[in-house]
Parts: C-alpha cells; structure tokens; sequence
C-alpha cells in the first residue's frame, strides 16, 4: 500500500447515481476512508469476486468511518450495459451501497477509469481519510488482505483524529 503522503485522489466523473440520496464525491465525504469497487455488469470477475466482496465490506466496517462505492465503469459492449439494465442489476444483486456510473469519455476508456489509470475491471481502489490514493489494483484480492488494507486505513485516521 502506498505511504501517507501518496497523491489525492482524481475527481470522479459520474452521470448517475444509484442507492444515493444526492450526487457524491470526494469532498463529501473527507474524513472517511473510501473503497471504490470499479466493475462491469458483464465481467465474471465483477459478478464472482468483487460485488460479493465490495457487499461484505459494507456490512462489516461503520459506514461513519468508510464509504463503500461502487463505479461501474463501461469500456465494452457498452448497447447492453445501459443505467436501466444496471438499475436491475444493483436490485436482483441486491448491492446496498452507492454505485455511479462513469461519464464516458473522448474514446472507448470513461472519464473517471481514465484519470485512475484503470487497466480493467474488476480494480479496487483505496482512498485514505484526508483524500489519498493509498491503493489502486486490477483484479480480485484476498478478503483478509483487503480487509487488513482497510483496517490499517481506519487506525491512520483515528490516530489522526486523536492528535
């Protein structure tokens, strides 16, 4: 994982969002740690792994001290995965946190995938409480590792709140 004195964050470039009361960015919520889970409806990785482990970590850390979203970021037969079939998609998965969906961009790579650099999806990118980029990965990793990643995050910012 990155040290503390990583770069901030990239704005997020959203069109939409969904299990969100209000648009969100990084802004809104400094002062907690944020899991951004990148994905695709049709990418097997996403559906198997990612989702999945995106889900528990929302219902296992606070959600006062860690934001979980997700971004479904679309590179690839773009006809099929439009916000209304994404719509069903959050509600038959039952996904509970937010999900934006990303702006698309000048070519086939959306906004938001493009400013962090994303190879593909599924990526899992770790945003620390003051707005850094701590960790940004393509693929799946082990819950207990990411969970660690998490932790480590939360121990920073409550050491920080106690200075």
């Amino acid at each position: 994982m990155k040290s503390a004195a990583a770069p901030l964050a990239p704005d997020w470039h959203v069109a939409e969002w969904f299990n969100s009361s209000s648009p969100l960015d990084l802004e809104s919520l400094r002062g907690k740690v944020v899991a951004l889970h990148a994905f695709q409806m049709l990418c097997p990785g996403c559906v198997i792994n990612s989702l999945p482990q995106a889900q528990r970590i929302a219902q296992t850390f606070d959600p006062a001290d860690l934001a979980v979203i997700g971004f479904h970021t679309v590179f690839e037969h773009n006809e099929v995965m439009t916000p209304q079939a994404l719509a069903v998609f959050i509600r038959e998965f039952r996904l509970t946190f937010p999900v934006g969906v990303d702006l698309p961009g000048a070519g086939p790579i959306p906004k938001t995938m493009a400013g962090y650099g994303m190879q593909g999806t599924p990526t899992l990118v770790l945003i620390d409480h003051r707005g850094r980029l701590r960790k940004h990965t393509f693929g799946t990793e082990d819950d207990m590792r990411v969970g660690a990643d998490i932790g480590l995050l939360l121990a920073e910012r409550e050491r920080s709140d106690a200075q």
